[in-house]
């Protein structure tokens, strides 16, 4: 009880955060998760030295866990039937590529490979809520939380510029229904800009696009044990220290999934899931914004935003170049 009592005056701070970045999205169409993370930046001091340190803390890494493993409820087996073994596979393309190039450019930068795994799958499957969850995987460091809070940063403002800029590409492309919905819903990092994106055409093209970018949210787990591969292979290999095992949250990810796969789940229960996830979500990136050191992020430079750019730029030229041979 005490150790519950430790944590409430952080994670009320954040939930009260969330709620605030929830309503100025709401009233001003910006991304919820961008204002969570400029008024949680906004609020650091509260990190330093007061009581809502350990629920911070606590939202930071386990709140989060949570949003990431109700994700697994928004996704079944059967969305990648319905859009077919080619796209299925041009997506897988363009998620390992983009991660790839990542690491390559992070390191021809000077950058740790690791920060470019992190920017790669938040581009290539699905921005903030994949950089949260990649973040969690990883060794901790001394600049973990900066490297997540830029990745977030970088990926919802780019997403947001693609939800206004990719349609009107398409017009110019003469693309049609189907080709859009899946450049859309291929590209763009965040869910919620892809709706956003897919809607403004049409109905139509919001459906398909919507279910294409589920399609590249469900790649998110197997991504996510790959890192985790990877790492064990390479802990073993220097003897640095136990490899690190399967994170509770990505099973809980894997069997809800499997759930909505084989059960039809009522669609109140879905929806509320989402929301709560979605809640979490926000109020997971107030905290790490909280967390963070404002002189830190400034003294970064223009690197990571490169690295963002081109990241973005690859992916979509990509299946741009693709979508004649659908």
């Amino acid at each position: 009880m005490d150790q519950i009592k430790q944590y409430l005056p952080g994670i009320w701070v954040a939930a009260i955060v969330g709620l605030a970045a929830l309503f100025l999205s709401q009233h001003y169409g910006a991304p919820a998760m961008l204002f969570a993370l400029l008024l949680g930046i906004a609020l650091s001091f509260l990190y330093e030295e007061t009581k809502c340190k350990a629920g911070i803390e606590f939202t930071a890494c386990h709140i989060l866990r949570i949003g990431v493993a109700l994700l697994g409820l928004r996704i079944a087996f059967g969305d990648l039937a319905a859009l077919g073994w080619k796209t299925a596979l041009l997506l897988v393309v363009a998620i390992a590529s983009t991660i790839l190039i990542g690491i390559v450019l992070a390191r021809a930068m000077g950058l740790q490979k690791r920060f470019g795994v992190l920017t790669g799958g938040a581009v290539g499957i699905c921005g903030a809520s994949a950089a949260m969850a990649v973040s969690a995987v990883l060794p901790d460091g001394k600049n973990k939380d900066r490297d997540t809070l830029l990745t977030i940063i970088g990926v919802t403002s780019l997403s947001t510029i693609a939800m206004v800029l990719y349609p009107i590409i398409a017009g110019v492309l003469n693309l049609d229904e189907t080709s859009t919905s899946i450049f859309l819903g291929g590209t763009i990092h965040d869910v919620a800009q892809v709706v956003g994106a897919g809607y403004s055409v049409s109905e139509q093209t919001g459906d398909l696009a919507t279910l294409t970018k589920l399609v590249r949210v469900a790649f998110l787990m197997p991504v996510v044990l790959c890192i985790l591969l990877v790492l064990r292979l390479n802990m073993k290999h220097v003897g640095d220290g136990k490899p690190p095992g399967v994170p509770g949250f990505l099973i809980a990810f894997v069997v809800l999934m499997t759930v909505n796969s084989v059960i039809d789940v009522p669609q109140a229960i879905t929806s509320g899931a989402t929301e709560v996830s979605r809640f979490a979500l926000v109020i997971s990136i107030a905290a790490i914004g909280m967390k963070s050191n404002l002189k830190s992020l400034l003294e970064v430079g223009s690197k990571p935003i490169i690295l963002l750019v081109t990241e973005t730029v690859w992916i979509a030229g990509l299946i741009l170049l693709s979508l004649p041979y659908l």
